[in-house]
């Protein structure tokens, strides 16, 4: 062995059992919140209709949850075996795929800073594509109900976007909540004990005033609007709590890959990675 090598040796590092524990840990309880996030959505798309569960697969919430909770879990579990086993090849694919995540989410929030009026106008449309399929959907139906009433607001811009739903439709006589609006748009006084579950009844034939005496006639995302701009700081604290957790899971990574890459096994892995290479290509030139 020469002085090269016996120098490169002691000053070689050692893989922190500190970094590598705590990223996995840190990986290993995102992963359990992935999998049940998975199986919620699961459970929410086999107890549906098959007709239904069809209808609307864009603006159903058990969709989204399922997309999230199957991303999470594999870039999760990448990180948890990754580290677990210090296999450079899956810390990196963690730790590419985080920080990819990590830019879109900083380009969106970006993009939808500066052009606002677009953000608003493609948040406009999956709204009222929201609506129109309101009764195909049970979950889609109580998100909608649970945002009128905790915001006081009905549909999207005015309680008029309802008539594009085929059951509020002024047009379909037929229909018993035709020209109507949901019972989670009316006006609620306290002080009755009794609640009128049909007091949306033919709102939409009355003008803005009239129906403002029965129910809320302001539309939902004015009053998100407002909301938002009334509660910078809590947004900017909880894009600062989604942010942290990333941008530790980045740093981790990196720091083990280095850590792995700078020990003396991790050393022996290249070179032999290296010698297949070589020798594979010396038996391509003696054929």
């Amino acid at each position: 062995m020469g002085k090269g090598e016996e120098g490169h040796i002691g000053k070689s590092n050692f893989v922190s059992p500190v970094v590598k524990y705590v990223l996995f840990f840190f990986n290993w309880l995102f992963w359990v919140i992935a999998l049940i996030l998975v199986s919620i959505a699961v459970y929410a798309r086999v107890a549906k209709h098959g007709e239904a569960a069809t209808a609307c697969l864009t603006v159903d919430p058990s969709i989204l949850l399922m997309v999230v909770g199957v991303l999470m879990f594999i870039i999760t579990f990448c990180g948890c075996v990754g580290s677990l086993r210090e296999n450079i090849c899956l810390l990196q694919t963690f730790c590419v795929c985080l920080s990819i995540i990590f830019l879109l989410q900083l380009a969106a929030g970006i993009l939808g800073f500066v052009f606002s009026d677009k953000a608003w106008q493609k948040v406009n449309k999956v709204v009222n594509k929201a609506i129109i399929h309101y009764r195909d959907d049970l979950d889609l139906q109580n998100l909608i109900d649970y945002g009128q009433r905790e915001y006081s607001c009905c549909g999207a811009v005015s309680y008029r976007d309802w008539s594009m739903n085929m059951y509020f439709n002024c047009s379909d006589s037929r229909s018993k909540e035709s020209c109507g609006v949901p019972f989670s748009c009316c006006l609620v006084s306290k002080d009755k004990s009794v609640i009128n579950t049909m007091c949306g009844y033919e709102m939409q034939k009355f003008g803005h005033d009239e129906a403002g005496q029965f129910i809320h006639t302001s539309g939902c995302l004015d009053k998100l609007v407002k909301w938002i701009r009334s509660n910078l700081f809590l947004l900017g604290g909880i894009a600062l709590g989604l942010a942290i957790p990333q941008l530790v899971g980045i740093y981790l990574s990196w720091l083990l890959i280095k850590q792995i890459r700078s020990t003396p096994s991790g050393h022996e892995s290249e070179s032999e990675s290296e010698a297949n290479q070589n020798l594979h290509c010396h038996g391509d030139n003696e054929t």
